[in-house]
């Protein structure tokens, strides 16, 4: 176990702060192990890629970062294929691995930055596709029981980029791997955002699951910088989502404002274009700002500390909520 550690390399916001103690995650038996020191028991963090936390400050606990590794078919019925991965496979590169394999769902989540172990936590999402969509069960620590649990999507109770691992169940839980029902036979979604666009752009009439995950790429590259490159989190805020006689008020005032039914009685408004709407949308404080390109990403551009994101997502929420009436929430969690 490693003592005053940095964790600048493991966030992708490139936030230099530092662990007390840090720990890789690298096989089931550490766990027990783990569970007789006093600091896991009463401050700890699991880490997997760092791609949605911002560190306002040094950890003075465990910081175990999630590096469980494997993936293997673990059943098949008919065009169905269940393929289970361990919390610390990269996500990217798991949807590339099922790509390669012909296994159709999750090839609209492409480039999305993480580890699996986070991608159930978030309800991650992207292009017309979430994570519940494929999701058939996943194992977790028990960490107060030390023990290992099976949830099945249900118990999960996910919703709009949540889960009961982010409410109810915060800090209980170590995830440990994640099973996903896939398909055999593309059934490929390409009607949200650009896909299409760049679909014709590449030439593609019947595109296949390959093609469809290059167009996201595509898409996801324009947009989004890279953390190697730029520190962010990508998204940093969700798109709220407010009652439908709202939104024809706020209609009256902003008749260009992008809308989507969620049901008969709510609307999902994107935040990106409030944000850009409201002058955000490339101003740079220093050493870090909002991307040129996407007003949903907050950057570090090399030497900003986590509370300068922080209050500079303050400051943009108390914008929104005084231009527009509408409270937007991160995305992102604080540490």
């Amino acid at each position: 176990m490693e003592e005053n550690f940095s964790l600048k390399k493991y966030n992708t916001f490139a936030i230099d702060a530092n662990a007390k103690y840090f720990e890789s995650l690298s096989d089931f038996a550490q766990l027990t192990t783990l569970q007789n020191l006093p600091d896991f028991r009463s401050n700890r963090l699991i880490l997997g890629g760092g791609s949605n936390i911002l560190l306002t400050q040094d950890f003075e606990g465990i910081v175990l970062n999630n590096n469980l590794r494997g993936i293997e078919v673990v059943k098949e019925h008919g065009e169905d294929i269940y393929v289970k991965a361990l919390a610390g496979e990269v996500w990217h590169e798991f949807v590339l691995h099922c790509i390669s394999n012909e296994w159709a769902g999750i090839e609209n989540l492409s480039l999305i930055p993480g580890k699996i172990g986070a991608s159930p936590m978030q309800n991650i999402g992207a292009y017309g596709v979430e994570l519940k969509d494929v999701f058939y069960e996943l194992e977790a620590w028990n960490i107060e029981k030390e023990q290992i649990e099976v949830f099945d999507k249900n118990q999960c109770q996910f919703g709009y980029r949540e889960s009961i691992f982010k409410n109810s169940y915060k800090n209980k839980y170590i995830i440990l791997s994640v099973t996903f029902k896939l398909s055999k036979t593309p059934n490929v979604n390409v009607s949200y955002g650009a896909i299409e666009e760049v679909l014709k752009t590449m030439e593609v009439a019947n595109p296949g699951i390959r093609e469809v995950s290059d167009a996201v790429i595509t898409i996801r590259s324009s947009k989004l910088p890279n953390p190697a490159e730029i520190g962010n989190a990508g998204s940093f805020f969700k798109n709220p989502v407010i009652e439908n006689y709202r939104v024809a008020e706020l209609k009256k005032t902003y008749p260009k404002m992008p809308s989507y039914p969620v049901d008969e009685n709510l609307t999902k408004i994107p935040a990106g274009w409030l944000i850009d709407q409201a002058g955000w949308k490339g101003k740079t404080f220093g050493d870090y700002g909002v991307h040129k390109n996407q007003a949903l990403v907050l950057v570090n551009y090399g030497g900003a500390s986590g509370n300068d994101i922080r209050n500079l997502a303050a400051e943009i929420q108390q914008d929104i909520l005084d231009k527009y009436g509408i409270q937007i929430n991160t995305e992102v969690n604080f540490i």
